[in-house]
């Protein structure tokens, strides 16, 4: 039985920290992989990213696998989260063994950022090292194949797409041929996911389940947004993250592709996207438990595809499941809260 998220490739686990309240609104997102890691590469294509540890993901680097991901809120601050998750792996005696004992291994954790620095109140309120704990003890203690909490959680806590909220969403599919592709986000995008011209989301346009709210929900959803923005004085230097998954057999350059190929899934769904003050970074983790057949390269065109289009559905799901926010770092509505659910 599949649940429309991440876990849905069979050994991936996710969890959240988050970090409300007193200047608080921001966390962490840990995507932990079965022992053993999983092949992995990554894309970077917003002209401001955060990362750490993605030059390990190069194909032609020594690096095959890794044991996390990390998501993780705080700008450049925030980065200090993969550090507990650095912690927490080695005292499993998991990563790149370096030495003859068990516990001699450096973890390889790549991890980037999005920036939602002050949204809480407090500008040096942002995760650190115990927030990385957190969340990777939290995915170690999910159930496999589990659901994932969407919207306003981990990374996605202070999440903004334009001018409503944004959080985490995750979506999956099951190819005919068995194969499960399947993406987690965190939206946070300079530019929106909604048509201003009708209010409708790009992602849902795409999906063909287009259901054009009436006019005066519209009108009456844009005089509040233009009332927020009015008041707002934070600059829109933000960033899509994403983890698109599959149970399938890739070696690192085609996981990179996969990277590569989902980042058209952002773009579906969020427009302006790359920009200069975007950090948008797409993270490919592959499992191998279902091998593709070498006789037959372009099978792969079908993984590529469904990344793309599982991180577009992620999108939607993180921009329907964000709840508003009213507090002393900024208003934030939430799309439900203006258009109503679907």
């Amino acid at each position: 039985m599949t649940v429309d998220a991440l876990t849905d490739v069979a050994g991936l686990r996710v969890g959240h920290a988050t970090r409300r309240g007193e200047g608080w609104l921001t966390g962490t997102t840990v995507v932990l992989a079965p022992p053993g890691g999983a092949v992995a590469a990554v894309d970077v294509r917003g002209g401001g990213p955060g990362t750490k540890e993605t030059d390990a993901l190069d194909p032609r680097n020594l690096v095959r696998t890794v044991e996390a991901v990390v998501l993780t809120g705080g700008s450049a601050y925030g980065l200090d989260a993969a550090s507990g998750v650095m912690a927490w792996l080695e005292e499993q005696g998991r990563g790149i063994r370096v030495g003859p004992r068990p516990g001699e291994v450096v973890p390889v954790v790549p991890a980037a950022c999005v920036f939602d620095l002050g949204r809480g109140g407090d500008f040096r309120a942002r995760p650190d090292a115990a927030t990385g704990r957190q969340a990777v003890e939290a995915a170690a203690a999910s159930e496999p194949g589990g659901r994932i909490a969407q919207g306003c959680v981990g990374a996605g806590t202070g999440a903004v797409v334009g001018s409503v909220k944004g959080g985490v969403g995750t979506a999956s599919t099951v190819l005919a041929s068995g194969v499960t592709v399947a993406a987690l986000v965190v939206a946070n995008a300079a530019g929106s996911a909604v048509d201003p011209a009708t209010g409708v989301l790009y992602g849902e346009v795409l999906q063909g389940r287009v259901e054009y709210p009436a006019p005066r929900v519209h009108q009456a959803a844009r005089r509040r947004l233009a009332e927020v923005a009015a008041h707002r004085t934070t600059p829109p230097l933000n960033t899509t993250l994403a983890v698109v998954a599959t149970d399938a057999a890739l070696s690192k350059a085609q996981a990179q592709k996969l990277a590569g190929t989902a980042h058209d899934g952002i773009a579906r769904a969020v427009r302006p996207v790359h920009l200069l003050n975007d950090g948008d970074t797409v993270f490919a983790l592959a499992t191998g438990a279902r091998p593709l057949d070498a006789e037959r390269p372009l099978v792969l065109n079908d993984v590529l595809a469904a990344g793309a289009d599982t991180v577009t559905r992620a999108i939607v799901n993180a921009v329907r499941a964000a709840e508003s926010v009213d507090g002393p770092g900024g208003v934030w509505p939430a799309y439900e809260e203006l258009y109503g659910p679907r």
